[in-house]
């Protein structure tokens, strides 16, 4: 990629995954770029759960039913402290953001890497909780499955769907 409006094309949601593990070096590039993610006060209140022992996968993948997450060879649990997050005068809790900036930052160095990721949100969060044994105050927030790219996906134009600039940017008032 020679530019990060082309790299930010370039990513979309993998779901079909190949049989290779992610070499170390590559899996530290990438926590590393997230370790330089911002967050509001810079408090990062957030913790990343390297999961890549098989058996493992397993039993997060039972909280997220679906095939596919258990083709990737690597899951990053991004994971918050709500406790330690950075709230606004009005009590809004920036955790939640703060944990969306380092996944962004990290699904995007795994793509200049070659490799593929997936945000996922929709799983049982009180189940993971019990299975990665997470202390009471740290929440799951995503999961990120992490892997070179299988097959193509069937639409491979679908992710590049976007709206117009002109439906929802806003100059100087709504």
């Amino acid at each position: 990629m020679s530019s990060f409006y082309e790299l930010a094309i370039a990513r979309y949601s993998l779901r079909n995954y190949l049989e290779k593990p992610v070499e170390d070096e590559k899996l530290q590039y990438i926590l590393e770029c997230g370790r330089v993610a911002p967050s509001a006060a810079n408090y990062q209140p957030w913790h990343i759960v390297v999961v890549r022992e098989v058996e493992l996968r397993k039993r997060l993948a039972s909280t997220y039913n679906r095939a596919w997450f258990l083709q990737a060879p690597v899951v990053l649990v991004i994971c918050g402290d709500h406790q330690s997050g950075w709230k606004r005068a009005d009590g809004k809790d920036h955790t939640d953001i703060d944990a969306a900036i380092i996944i962004d930052h990290m699904t995007l160095a795994a793509a200049e890497q070659g490799l593929g990721t997936c945000w996922i949100c929709n799983f049982d969060a009180r189940k993971c909780s019990e299975i990665l044994q997470l202390p009471q105050n740290i929440e799951p927030i995503a999961y990120l499955p992490l892997g070179y790219p299988g097959k193509e996906p069937d639409d491979k134009t679908r992710h590049l769907v976007r709206k117009e600039l002109n439906e929802f940017v806003h100059w100087e008032n709504f």
